[in-house]
């Protein structure tokens, strides 16, 4: 009897013992950032992480991969086991990056897991600079084509993609000059350069100041961030750039794993925390679940070749 007992617990019980650990309890999850510690990337990253450390009960690390606009970080997850504990903190740049001929693959190397907070391209000049609006600033860029420099956070970057946009849709010609990101608003305050279109995050705490003043938001309509900021289509130019951030995982990682990781970013983005933080870092929760995202990612894809190749910049 005792002998039928044993052979029953071995099988009841040895399935157990061949099982992983369900997710996430197997180890740390890592969100790559692809931008340098310290940038609005990585400082927003590192909120997120926190908050979904809290609701998955294990350490989110960020680990930041900077390098050609993004795609040194896009290639290294993509290479990774698609088990969704290797995540990227992706953003439009995984379409800017691919179309410039920096990435060999496109946004399709991932599942998009949630999109969690868009960010205004801001035009922005020295405090004590002698422009006021975007008109006085692009009527002196019509006046003397080329000379004026505005500073980007590189070649075929977000931000560089939307100055370009900007200048196009207004008939005006300025020189584009890129930068490392941490290089960009400390070249703008020295007076190295004219102008910068930068995200809020880098910019923020300059305007509040008055060292900087933001002459235009490349987006639909104002920021509730940055309300005295008027948008470039409230000013007459057509054009409309906002960025976002979000979470995406390797191509084929299961959907009950994304689905786990979708909540905890809910809950995060959802928490009064992560609000207080994205108003002082001057970005906008915008919560959207997987499905959304994908096409989301998937039309913007679509938009940035079309934008990319009309000024030039799609390879």
């Amino acid at each position: 009897m005792r002998t039928v007992a044993f052979i029953f617990s071995l099988l009841f019980f040895c399935p157990v013992f061949g099982q992983e650990a369900p997710f996430p309890q197997k180890g740390n999850i890592e969100i790559t950032v692809l931008f340098p510690a310290g940038s609005s990337a990585d400082i927003t990253a590192r909120v997120l992480a926190e908050g979904m450390g809290r609701q998955l009960g294990v350490n989110v690390l960020v680990v930041n991969r900077p390098g050609a606009g993004g795609a040194v970080g896009y290639k290294y997850v993509a290479s990774q086991k698609a088990d969704g504990y290797s995540v990227v903190w992706n953003s439009n740049s995984i379409s800017t990056t691919y179309h410039s001929g920096q990435l060999a693959f496109d946004y399709k190397a991932f599942d998009a897991v949630a999109r969690v907070l868009v960010e205004s391209p801001l035009l922005a000049v020295r405090g004590d600079a002698k422009w006021k609006t975007l008109g006085e600033f692009i009527a002196d860029a019509k006046a003397r084509p080329g000379k004026i420099t505005v500073a980007n956070s590189g070649t075929g970057s977000h931000t560089h993609i939307s100055s370009v946009a900007l200048f196009k849709a207004a008939g005006a010609e300025v020189n584009d000059i890129p930068y490392g990101v941490q290089q960009v608003v400390p070249n703008l305050l020295g007076g190295h350069v004219d102008a910068t279109v930068q995200l809020p995050g880098a910019l923020a705490s300059h305007i509040k100041s008055g060292a900087v003043r933001a002459l235009a938001a490349l987006i639909p309509k104002r920021d509730p961030a940055l309300p005295e900021v008027p948008t470039a289509l409230e000013q007459g130019v057509d054009v409309s750039v906002e960025a976002w951030r979000g979470i995406a995982v390797p191509k084929g990682t299961p959907i009950g794993v994304i689905a786990v990781l979708e909540h905890a970013i809910r809950r995060t983005v959802e928490s009064p925390e992560f609000v207080k933080a994205s108003e002082k870092f001057a970005v906008r929760p915008a919560f959207m679940p997987a499905a959304g995202f994908a096409e989301l990612i998937a039309k913007e894809d679509a938009d940035l070749a079309r934008l990319m190749q009309l000024i030039g910049l799609k390879k």
